[in-house]
């Protein structure tokens, strides 16, 4: 127990080692990256700083598998350098029993990062994006409640808040409409219920309309109901699309209400059900990488060629994280079912890799 409990400490210490350096060199990149893209004379470089401090935590949390990686070599090779795995094999302890220890390690802080390290990416995402639209003067423009589906578009003159019951899966037909019109000073102008609206070209072409318009006078007297109506917008399909941001910017425990949500606003949902299925299987990736770096570190130094053997451990390491996202690109496509694409590359990379584990030691 004791053994285990000094594998684990040395896996997290080595963990917490290897994030910190990425975080400081990613925030270095970020700050370079935000001084190419925003204007020195508008954003003073604190803002710019502060900006990138926002968005590393998303960019760290997309390379944690590769951290695990390198963790696991950096532990494994520690140990045969300084003889430590030799006693310890010594003993009478084999080798698959070492990985017990590093393996429940990952898996612990798999489950802690989907628990706690999703919500705060998630919030701070969201901070970083309100920012991001606050330095370039745009807002989000789409939000999803239980009432349904609620767009808000605004011109040099008004301010049009849209509320529909439903819409089709881009969001460019609605039905069950609302048009609530505004002056700049928040003054009601008009207000306009439809069966459907269509987004066209700089309008919405609003069919089975009534209208009633705000001022002098009865607003319902001066109603006037019209089969098709023209709603002057500046929105577009790539806009409308786009304002429902990332799954990743939605915690995961809030994310299967915003899934049906959105599926009963008419959208598709299907990316948010990937991301939160791999979200679901980090463990399950971490200890793959685990098993992969052990699968070619897990051995003594003396045996040399070491530089050879982490450089097949990181090819094999990118290999799996590069065929999780293709897969996960392959599921949000419907080309394949949702638990096959997130779950069959961690379940098959672990299943490789015990294998190849089990022939080096055993066979």
């Amino acid at each position: 127990m004791i053994l285990h409990l000094y594998f684990a400490r040395r896996f997290l210490s080595a963990f917490v080692a290897i994030l910190s350096g990425f975080a400081i060199f990613m925030w270095l990149i970020e700050l370079l990256e935000h001084i190419r893209r925003f204007d020195s004379d508008q954003v003073s470089f604190g803002q710019l700083a502060y900006m990138a401090i926002l968005h590393v935590p998303e960019v760290l949390y997309q390379v944690l598998d590769l951290v695990v990686l390198l963790t696991t070599l950096t532990m494994f090779i520690s140990l045969s350098r300084s003889n430590e795995f030799v006693i310890v094999r010594a003993t009478g302890r084999s080798a698959l029993r070492s990985l017990v220890a590093p393996v429940l390690a990952a898996a612990m802080v798999g489950a802690a990062i989907i628990a706690i390290g999703n919500p705060f990416v998630a919030a701070v995402s969201k901070k970083y994006n309100a920012e991001e639209n606050r330095l370039r003067g745009s807002e989000q423009v789409v939000s999803v409640s239980r009432e349904g589906l609620w767009l808000r578009q605004g011109r040099s003159d008004t301010q049009t808040a849209i509320h529909a019951e439903s819409s089709n899966l881009d969001g460019t037909r609605l039905y069950g409409v609302t048009f609530y019109g505004f002056s700049n000073d928040d003054t009601p102008l008009y207000r306009i219920t439809a069966s459907s609206a269509a987004l066209a070209s700089g309008v919405w072409l609003v069919t089975g309309a009534k209208r009633w318009t705000f001022g002098d006078g009865n607003p319902e007297a001066n109603a006037e109901t019209v089969a098709t109506l023209r709603v002057p917008t500046d929105l577009t399909r790539d806009q409308i699309r786009d304002s429902f941001g990332t799954p990743s910017a939605i915690p995961i425990w809030d994310l299967p209400e915003f899934i049906a949500r959105l599926e009963a606003a008419g959208f598709s949902a299907r990316s948010h059900r990937v991301w939160l299925q791999s979200e679901l299987a980090k463990p399950l990736g971490f200890v793959a990488m685990v098993l992969i770096g052990a699968a070619f570190t897990l051995r003594h130094n003396r045996f040399g060629r070491t530089g050879l053997m982490v450089l097949f451990a990181v090819l094999s390491g990118f290999g799996v994280y590069f065929v999780g996202n293709l897969a996960r690109l392959m599921g949000d496509s419907g080309q394949l079912p949702i638990a096959v694409a997130v779950w069959g590359p961690p379940v098959a990379a672990i299943c490789l890799t015990l294998a190849l584990l089990l022939h080096l030691e055993d066979g």
